[in-house]
């Protein structure tokens, strides 16, 4: 952790160190205010000085008027350092949080696809707005708390000890006393504040899967399982909270008694020295207020360690992420892909999950340039594992797979996926319009271009009849639209996008007879002069495809037309056909 919180405020310090003119500014405000704050008692102890000395002289009223005109300049330009200390806070504050933001965002999206199945969105989003909302805790106690503390609390001493060293020196070590132990506590509760943030984060985690299969918790009646198992991770959070409320409790309690016994032992003292003629009514108001302002600042720096190292806990799970590196990225100086005919190659491809599930081994095939290319064979045999290879979402354990001569682990994954329409079998729509959705295959296509590609794809027979059209939004992951017209949507973007390379997961599986008829003939428009791969298991979608490859045991067991591959007797491809199409061969 402590590695971490080091790591942490590095990254903090970068990002406000971007603005060196309103940190700098903050922190003048800030200490003007401070050394307002001490030396504006020292009036007032002047003040007070002045109203015992006798009767009420016109020289003594004129003294005493002089006195409360420098406190009112004074107070005044306390008031205005206030104004500069919050103004300069405000601008560096948002400007570094807005730049953490977006630094977090660019970080997180350049993860893996495997980091994203292995994380929870829910806990993601939480652990980004956690570290972003720690800096603006961390920058504000920094500037409006600690700092003015150091410079109070210095000054302080500096002037009892001018006034009486025993005096100065007691406040000295009570002062130090208190933050000695206060870090300490603070170091034995940091441990415990770990504990509760992740389990924090178990809970956040859990209820966004359970809001997000929010479906199965209804249809296999696991509401009550459901209920029971957040409400245990619940009770985990609630006797963490309730224990480390407990230990703030008592440390506050400890606290008021110190303060007690400073403020007791402090006047006790000071009356010693009052009766030896040591002591003024002015003294006695200046130290009141010196003691209030230490109280004031000291009872805030307990406070202030506590939440700072609470917050820089939170921000644990995020430095942890910024610390993580990418798991697949380009080579350095890696060259965009050029594409000239579309040809695909896999040579003596290894791939393994977790190093334990055996998926490909020695997997080799060529696809040549605009051939149609149908994948097929049995579930877990490897079919859309070799499509993510292509899109490098995970990185070939040995061999390499080429497009037109060229590695793919030696080109940009911008130019690899930028060069490949891409179909996935549950595609997943942004909580945007319906025309962001089909856009975003080419950001800079008309709205002519989008229209025409919804035409193509059959959606703009339903996206009609909506009330706003294609401003219509279409809910989280697209949850307002139906599984067809969600895939009707993503086939609309890969129309747009027309890309020289096209990959089909299932690509039609949520669509039924009617409308798979209807987009036919925009699948094969789309498919004209591309390098084509498509994923099936409904294998009357891949009858007229250049070349059927059955994948199973780890390789290829067939290859052929639908025609040719027919007519292997106990063929897999036979088998599975009789099995899907029955009757109807006979």
């Amino acid at each position: 952790m402590q590695e971490n919180t080091k790591k942490t405020l590095k990254i903090y310090w970068q990002h406000a160190s971007r603005y060196p003119f309103w940190v700098g500014l903050a922190l003048f405000g800030s200490a003007v205010g401070a050394v307002l704050n001490i030396t504006i008692p020292l009036y007032y102890k002047k003040l007070f000085d002045f109203l015992t000395i006798g009767s009420p002289t016109s020289a003594i009223v004129d003294s005493l008027i002089h006195v409360l005109g420098i406190i009112f300049v004074l107070e005044f330009a306390k008031w205005l350092s206030g104004i500069i200390l919050s103004f300069g806070g405000s601008v560096f504050e948002s400007r570094a949080m807005a730049d953490l933001s977006n630094t977090c965002f660019q970080y997180l999206h350049r993860h893996s696809f495997t980091f994203f199945n292995n994380n929870f969105v829910g806990t993601l989003v939480k652990r980004v707005n956690y570290f972003v909302r720690a800096f603006e805790g961390t920058a504000d106690r920094l500037v409006f708390n600690f700092f003015p503390l150091v410079v109070n609390i210095g000054l302080i001493i500096i002037v009892l000890f001018f006034k009486n060293f025993y005096l100065g020196l007691i406040v000295f070590g009570w002062a130090l006393a208190f933050m000695i132990f206060n870090w300490l506590f603070v170091r034995f509760k940091l441990k415990y504040d770990i504990q509760r943030s992740e389990i924090e984060s178990e809970s956040t985690g859990f209820l966004a899967d359970t809001i997000t299969n929010n479906n199965a918790v209804k249809l296999y009646n696991g509401y009550n399982g459901e209920v029971s198992g957040f409400a245990a991770v619940i009770e985990r959070v609630r006797k963490l909270r309730f224990f480390t409320w407990c230990l703030n409790g008592a440390v506050e309690a400890i606290q008021t008694g110190l303060m007690f016994l400073l403020e007791i032992g402090a006047f006790y003292y000071a009356i010693l020295l009052w009766r030896d003629g040591k002591f003024t009514i002015g003294d006695f108001v200046l130290l009141q207020s010196y003691v209030l302002i230490v109280f004031m600042r000291i009872w805030d720096f307990g406070r202030m360690i506590r939440h700072t190292y609470q917050e820089l806990a939170d921000a644990n799970d995020m430095t942890e992420i910024l610390q993580t590196e990418h798991e697949i990225v380009d080579k350095p100086k890696a060259k965009a892909l050029k594409i000239s005919n579309g040809q695909i190659e896999f040579k003596d491809i290894v791939f393994s999950y977790n190093q334990t599930r055996n998926i490909l081994n020695k997997f080799n095939l060529a696809i040549k340039p605009r051939e149609k290319v149908s994948f097929v064979g049995p579930s877990g045999a490897g079919k859309s594992t070799i499509v993510k290879l292509i899109l490098r979402m995970h990185d070939v354990g040995g061999g390499k797979i080429l497009v037109d001569g060229q590695k793919i682990t030696d080109v940009t994954l911008e130019s690899l996926w930028g060069a490949v329409s891409y179909v996935p079998q549950d595609p997943i729509l942004f909580h945007r319009s319906l025309m962001e959705n089909i856009r975003y295959g080419k950001f800079e296509a008309t709205d002519e271009e989008v229209f025409e590609a919804a035409r193509l794809a059959h959606c703009h027979e339903f996206i009609k009849d909506f009330s706003e059209g294609y401003n219509t939004f279409v809910g989280e992951r697209g949850m307002k639209l139906s599984g067809g017209e969600r895939q009707r949507v993503a086939i609309a973007r890969a129309i747009l996008r027309n890309a020289p390379i096209l990959i089909m997961d299932e690509a039609t599986s949520s669509l039924d007879s009617e409308s798979e008829h209807l987009i036919q003939d925009a699948l094969t428009s789309l498919m004209k002069n591309k390098t084509v791969i498509v994923v099936a298991h409904r294998l009357s979608t891949i009858m007229k495809m250049d070349r059927i490859v059955v994948i199973g045991e780890g390789g290829i067991t067939e290859e052929g037309t639908h025609v040719q591959l027919l007519k292997k007797k106990d063929g897999v491809y036979r088998n599975l056909w009789n099995i899907q199409a029955g009757g109807f061969i006979k």
